[in-house]
């Protein structure tokens, strides 16, 4: 259940934070109204900044809704002479918008520069053409119903609400389902649009906009984050951030390195993506680590914890903890085992199994002569000796 709705949390942070500034903007205008000419200028600047960084960090999902929002903007300015049309087809343009945006939040980031970014340029302008003809389609479709009692009532709704309310659920589901902030901010782009359209709100566009770039931009500046300081598989803090982690600690801190126990062997036997599954497990045992504890993911199947200001007896209770907590985990296996070559004829098993790993540590504590490095070439030696012990133990 929790993983159905990993995305929920992310969604209403991301969110909340966007309508904290919306409402701030909204309640202030004495601040901004007086550079609504400057902000008409900059905003062409955020135009630009946000398509070139969505794609250069391959979030094409955000480069195409920008470019639409952009193609509105200049259309709405009489830079591209459609204002009138525009302005005489309000439905056409809720309609376009909201399906836009919603089949936006389904597709994947693919390069624009390639037969991927043809498909998607082709689905949009299908789905503004499609957003153009709907209106023909249901006023055919209530002259054929407007004879039926039940439903004679309910054909009002045919026009705009029932589009307006799939592509509404469409994107919620989304939210809710995968942990992404390019669609919350799809989400916020799809409320602003309707909240005008619903005169919900009286800023000028050039202010939504503005507002909608820079949630854009930050968007695509901490999923940039993430992807350079964390780990994809794990969602640890990758090596990386370690390193980083390292240049703040101070002179008192304990480093622990950690192993699964027959890692490689486990790969062999069930596959690399049971492996992976194992990996996930195991990461999210170790996050719950106590004493203050911080977890990286080292590489391959190694881990580092540090435990700022903390001595070895006091790091070795939570450590002894999180090694006991993953031995009790009993992981159930729902594919074959993988085929060797004394087995290639033998059918995979479709009986699930349950088994169990266990993880090894080594623990140093930082002296005065020693720098993170040292310290932690030290954790690594005790991770040997605890292997050279029998594994499932936590050496010094």
């Amino acid at each position: 259940m929790g993983q159905f709705f990993s995305g929920l949390k992310s969604s209403i942070l991301s969110l909340s934070a966007f309508a904290a500034l919306f409402i701030l903007v909204e309640q202030y205008p004495i601040y901004w109204s007086v550079k609504i000419s400057l902000i008409e200028q900059v905003l062409y600047g955020l135009f630009v900044l946000t398509i070139v960084l969505s794609s250069y960090f391959n979030r094409s999902r955000l480069t195409l809704a920008t470019i639409v929002l952009l193609l509105f903007y200049l259309a709405l300015t009489n830079f591209i002479p459609w204002q009138q049309w525009l302005l005489s087809h309000g439905d056409w343009m809720l309609l376009a918008g909201a399906s836009i945006l919603s089949v936006l939040s389904v597709l994947k980031d693919r390069g624009l520069l390639s037969i991927h970014g043809a498909y998607r340029f082709t689905l949009l302008s299908g789905l503004a053409v499609a957003s153009y003809y709907w209106f023909d389609i249901v006023n055919m479709l209530t002259a054929r119903l407007v004879h039926v009692t039940h439903l004679a009532p309910y054909l009002k709704y045919l026009t705009i609400e029932l589009p307006l309310t799939c592509c509404t659920l469409l994107l919620l589901w989304r939210c809710v389902r995968e942990k992404s902030l390019v669609i919350t901010a799809l989400l916020s782009s799809y409320c602003i649009w309707l909240g005008h359209y619903y005169q919900l709100t009286t800023l000028p566009w050039s202010v939504l906009l503005s507002l909608l770039m820079m949630h854009y931009l930050c968007v695509i500046f901490i999923d940039s984050y993430f992807l350079a300081y964390r780990d994809e598989l794990t969602h640890l803090p990758s090596r990386r951030a370690l390193n980083q982690r390292a240049l703040s600690l101070g002179r008192k801190y304990t480093v622990a390195m950690l192993d699964i126990d027959h890692f490689k062997k486990f790969n062999d036997t069930y596959g690399h993506d049971i492996g992976d599954q194992v990996l996930k497990l195991v990461a999210s045992k170790l996050a719950q680590v106590k004493g203050a504890g911080k977890v990286f993911r080292y590489g391959g199947e190694e881990f580092t914890i540090i435990f700022p200001g903390k001595t070895i007896a006091q790091a070795k209770p939570a450590l002894e903890a999180i090694r006991q907590a993953v031995e009790d985990y009993n992981i159930v296996i729902r594919q074959g085992l993988r085929s060797t070559k004394k087995a290639r004829s033998r059918k995979k098993s479709s009986q699930m199994k349950t088994v169990r790993v266990t993880i090894s540590i080594g623990l140093a504590v930082r002296t005065s002569k020693l720098n993170f490095e040292q310290t932690l070439k030290l954790a690594d030696q005790a991770l040997y000796r605890a292997k050279k012990s029998g594994r499932n133990n936590v050496s010094e």
